[in-house]
């Protein structure tokens, strides 16, 4: 197949991200840029979809200008638009999807629709050492934890997933917890460097259970308790409750992962989303990785959280090996997609 030019935009939540990929020479990133909207959300504690999508409105064309120029290239020279077809806020995900289908429309171009979280897990693709196929994969975000047994774009095989709040939910929530505002996920990583280690000691839940699945709302549940048992924690307490978390949520993640990589016989691990980009995580998961003969792969730190990037690697992959091409116009938006249902 000759070389493609592939637009990728991304709006499933509260970023925008648009980049365009060249698939000559192996593939290459040529531009991309992104817009997050944490600030405009922070004042509710969350993100208020309405503002998401009226937000998304107001930039995704700044940003394609913004690409278009960064790159030297021009409209006409695109083969492709792909973009997030779900999961995720459905109004959101309207204005990527009209965006792509109208402009590729107008370009008398194909689109590739994409699943979000096939970004995330093929995104360390995109890093200068990037992971052959198949591999292992610990998706964790602010919606999904789960492992993937990946042989191909478009072949994954669920493996272990969470039966209730996912990882980088239970940070943001325990953050909450602790007096850290919207997002607090990352703050409290950030805190819990100052935390004295072993000081607070919470459970690891269904580190044991026999299977591959997570469950952290308890632990969740178990800080609470602490916070409750403390009263008014000082910074320092707040630190050491922090580091306890973490390192309970850690401990799971890691020795989960290692042991669905091993079963499955394969050596490479790949880390991807949100909490992928946890400095604790990658630590540890190296520490142990190495001990075991395991590899682990992770995206660059800028490609951890949404963007624009993932999708248009995703659909340059789709469009060469032939899936989810379509000719621009009708189309839907799956707010609710498990990723187990990409067949092709």
């Amino acid at each position: 197949m000759p070389p493609m030019l592939i637009l990728g935009i991304e709006s499933s939540c509260d970023e925008t991200g648009i980049a365009l990929y060249d698939t000559v020479a192996g593939g290459a990133l040529l531009s991309h840029a992104l817009h997050s909207q944490v600030l405009m959300h922070r004042d509710y504690g969350g993100v208020v979809p309405e503002l998401a999508s009226r937000d998304h409105i107001r930039h995704v064309v700044p940003l394609l200008r913004k690409v278009l120029s960064d790159s030297g290239r021009s409209l006409t020279e695109l083969d492709a638009i792909a973009y997030t077809q779900g999961p995720g806020l459905a109004g959101a995900l309207l204005v990527g999807a009209a965006f792509a289908e109208g402009l590729a429309s107008s370009l008398g171009i194909p689109t590739v629709p994409v699943h979000h979280l096939e970004g995330h897990l093929l995104s360390p693709l995109l890093s200068k050492r990037p992971p052959k196929f198949p591999f292992i994969a610990l998706l964790v975000s602010g919606g999904h934890s789960q492992l993937m047994h990946v042989k191909a774009v478009g072949e994954y095989r669920l493996l272990g997933e969470t039966l209730d709040d996912a990882a980088g939910e239970a940070f943001d929530k325990t953050a909450k917890l602790l007096g850290i505002p919207y997002p607090g996920g990352p703050a409290l990583a950030d805190l819990a460097e100052f935390g004295r280690p072993g000081l607070v000691k919470l459970p690891r839940p269904m580190l044991h259970s026999g299977d591959l699945n997570f469950s952290f709302s308890g632990l969740k549940t178990a800080v609470l308790t602490k916070v409750h048992a403390i009263g008014l924690p000082d910074d320092q307490q707040r630190a050491d409750i922090a580091r306890g978390f973490q390192d309970a949520i850690v401990d799971v993640l890691v020795q989960k992962s290692l042991r669905a990589t091993e079963e499955s016989g394969l050596k490479r691990l790949v880390v991807a989303g949100g909490v992928g980009a946890n400095r604790e995580l990658r630590r540890l998961l190296d520490q142990q990785a190495g001990k075991a003969g395991i590899t682990a792969f992770y995206p660059e730190l800028e490609f951890c959280t949404d963007n624009g990037a993932m999708i248009a690697l995703a659909g340059a992959l789709r469009f060469q090996a032939g899936k989810s091409i379509k000719p621009a116009g009708a189309f839907v938006v799956r707010p609710r997609w498990p990723l187990t249902e990409i067949t092709g």
